[in-house]
């Protein structure tokens, strides 16, 4: 097993694994402690059926039920998301930077992403952000203001990015959760709000949270010195922890196809607010 920083910051390419075959447990306990460090690891090459990418997933915790499958929207497997952009398709998933399912009382504590078919155009790259370090680089004021405070994440806001509206009787997520949170294993404050998700901040007044969210919106999405940007190539799976991390899928691929499959898990374990 090889590992190669993609920034100093986040990220890593692991090599020298197969992931077709089971691991042993020195092997998942290095991936497991690396994740937590690193927060995104990249694996190449490694030609998953679906069975063997939810074997992978098990090592990092029980499958998360995606909210549109829990509510009957969709009807697939409910243990994956399925990522199928035609090249006429007017969306794309993850267009926006985004902490996945952020709305549910547990969000995911992982997604596993394993992506069979990237754009034949060369598009298509995932880029990530490490919300501790973005934490770290606001002023010290705006962390104290920030501190003790609570935000309404709502999934309808991200539905309707798509053009989706609820029919009669069907429900999706929402939850309060902090703002600034505590990582369950590191122990690291994180910024945990986002466009996609995030409604407003509950302590204050609409205006003032309005403009405090995009200003940390902005934050996260316009400094690369807590970013990487991976390029997918054909059978990448990443795994990304959604406890500390934000993601965004470049669209640059209007007019061709991606196929993906995606696979989170829970950890159990609500948001819980960091105290300094």
């Amino acid at each position: 097993m090889e590992v190669q920083d993609i920034t100093p910051c986040i990220g890593a390419e692991v090599s020298g694994l197969d992931l077709t075959q089971p691991l042993p447990n020195d092997i998942i306990d290095r991936l497991r402690a690396l994740f937590v460090q690193r927060l995104v690891l990249v694996f190449r090459d490694q030609p998953l059926n679906r069975d063997q990418h939810k074997a992978f997933a098990r090592y990092f915790g029980d499958f998360h039920i995606h909210p549109s499958k829990r509510n009957g929207m969709n009807t697939d497997d409910p243990e994956v998301f399925i990522v199928d952009t035609k090249p006429d398709a007017k969306y794309s998933n993850g267009e926006a930077w985004h902490s996945d399912v952020s709305c549910d009382e547990v969000p995911p504590s992982a997604s596993l992403l394993h992506v069979s078919k990237p754009p034949d155009n060369g598009g298509g790259d995932t880029m990530f952000a490490n919300m501790s370090a973005a934490y770290q680089q606001l002023s010290t004021p705006m962390q104290t203001l920030l501190l003790g405070k609570h935000a309404y994440h709502d999934g309808e806001i991200d539905l309707r990015n798509y053009g989706i509206r609820l029919k009669a009787g069907q429900s999706y997520s929402s939850a309060t959760h902090p703002v600034i949170t505590k990582h369950p294993e590191s122990g690291l404050p994180n910024l945990f709000v986002n466009g996609s998700f995030t409604s407003h901040i509950e302590e204050l007044q609409r205006w003032e949270s309005d403009m405090i969210l995009k200003g940390l919106h902005h934050h996260v999405a316009t400094n690369p010195r807590i970013q990487c940007r991976v390029r997918w190539t054909p059978n990448t799976l990443i795994i990304w922890d959604n406890r500390s991390a934000q993601h965004h899928a470049i669209r640059d691929y209007a007019g061709f196809a991606r196929y993906g499959e995606r696979v989170s898990v829970v950890d159990g374990v609500k948001p819980q607010p960091f105290v300094s």
